[in-house]
């Protein structure tokens, strides 16, 4: 695994180098979300129990953060790789598909979680939102980024310009992501909605991850963490299979 881990510094170089960017900034737009809904909605919304919106809003805003970080530090690596030309050299190694994948999902892991860190230390003076079952927090932070990372190198590997990756990214990972409770209770939505936002995995990254904070939830965490586990490994399989047969990186 030697070459894996050397690959893997890569690539945790490749974001720390330009952190400002792609670290400062979205923790900068979180704060902006916090800001805005959090003056605007906290007299008007109540969520649960004793617990203020912007108390609640925070860990949205901190697992929203290490999600989309996670998926866009693989894909926008191996689109970027794949532009330049510089993937060339990465396919004249003797890494395995596994070495490839452990790399790249294991610096989006790197990224989401700082981001999120980043997220947390500048939000938390808003509104502490507590920490009633910590484990939950770490397992759905580590678990969500692992599968964002994944969806994140499928899509580098799916697209051949930015234009496709942004595609990916504007009408199936943001909507999904805004979609998934960071700014409100789906027991807030019609039932209809309700039933809806149940088929969205990203709920129940959050949903779970939300659980740590408070300890409560909108649903069960072990029912999160079993439906967020099954799709991570669907997504796995399949990343790790393209990566096989080198798909779209091979001629």
């Amino acid at each position: 695994m030697a070459g894996a881990r050397t690959l893997f510094y890569k690539e945790v170089l490749r974001f720390w180098k330009v952190a400002f960017q792609t670290v400062a900034a979205p923790v900068l737009t979180a704060v902006m979300y916090l800001l805005i809904f959090g003056h605007v909605l906290e007299d008007h919304v109540k969520v649960y129990d004793s617990v203020g919106y912007t108390s609640f809003l925070i860990p949205g805003l901190v697992m929203m953060s290490v999600l989309q970080n996670s998926f866009a530090n693989s894909s926008s690596s191996l689109i970027q790789s794949k532009i330049t030309g510089n993937l060339v050299f990465l396919l004249l190694t003797p890494l395995s598909h596994w070495a490839w994948y452990s790399a790249y999902v294991g610096a989006s892991i790197v990224r989401g979680v700082a981001v999120g860190l980043g997220v947390m230390v500048v939000t938390v003076w808003f509104a502490p939102p507590g920490m009633a079952q910590p484990l939950w927090v770490l397992v759905f932070a580590v678990l969500g980024a692992a599968m964002m990372g994944t969806l994140g190198l499928i899509a580098g590997l799916w697209a051949e310009k930015f234009d496709q990756l942004a595609a990916f990214q504007n009408f199936i990972i943001m909507p999904m992501t805004f979609l998934s409770g960071v700014f409100y209770s789906v027991h807030s939505l019609p039932a209809f909605w309700q039933g809806v936002s149940h088929l969205n995995p990203f709920f129940y990254m959050i949903d779970g991850f939300r659980r740590g904070f408070f300890g409560v939830s909108d649903v069960s965490p072990w029912l999160s963490l079993s439906v967020v586990g099954v799709s991570f490994a669907l997504v796995a399989g399949i990343a790790l299979q393209l990566l096989k047969s080198g798909y779209k990186i091979r001629s």
